[in-house]
């Protein structure tokens, strides 16, 4: 693992989980507008889909985030919340990398170190949703051995679905990525 990079558990309402949810929700929001109106998204709209996200989900017991960190900066996040489709599985969400640190692997660490805490947990399978217009994160996901599927769930913004089968970790030093034991 690049040694610039360092990914540790975070709680879901710390000011660097809040700074983040800021970033991913105005990127998130601002392509979802620009491809169906054409505008980006208002402050106001913003401020209010802040207000009513509920990350919750994302607290131990039960759930987990986890923080990348390159060069100390807080570059990433994902998070991993008990799942609607049963007690062997858990759902992958709010995966983000600033655009800044694109490009520079942590996309990949954070998957895997995600990955790595739901094994610790017990799952053997991770599920989640995206949107047709993140092209970026469906590749991520279909690089490191997710598989598309037809609809798990209903909801309003979730256009595809991805499910990885969590077998033993993968690759050279997977057991190795910080965070994974969370």
């Amino acid at each position: 693992m690049d040694a610039r990079w360092a990914i540790a558990p975070e709680p879901h309402d710390s000011p660097t989980a809040s700074d983040l949810w800021r970033a991913y929700y105005t990127e998130v929001s601002d392509r979802w507008y620009r491809l169906r109106e054409g505008r980006d998204t208002d402050r106001d709209e913003l401020a209010r889909a802040l207000a009513a996200s509920d990350h919750s989900p994302l607290a131990p017991p039960h759930g987990l985030l986890l923080v990348g960190r390159y060069g100390g900066e807080a570059a990433g996040c994902v998070g991993l919340r008990a799942s609607r489709l049963g007690p062997d599985a858990l759902e992958l969400t709010r995966m983000y990398v600033r655009p800044a640190f694109r490009g520079l692997g942590g996309g990949g660490l954070l998957l895997r170190a995600a990955e790595a805490a739901a094994r610790e947990r017990g799952a053997r399978r991770l599920d989640l949703d995206t949107r047709h217009d993140l092209v970026e994160a469906r590749g991520l996901y279909a690089r490191h051995g997710w598989r598309e599927t037809g609809p798990l769930w209903e909801d309003v913004y979730a256009e595809r679905w991805f499910r990885k089968e969590l077998g033993a970790a993968e690759g050279p030093g997977a057991e190795e990525v910080p965070g994974a034991a969370a």
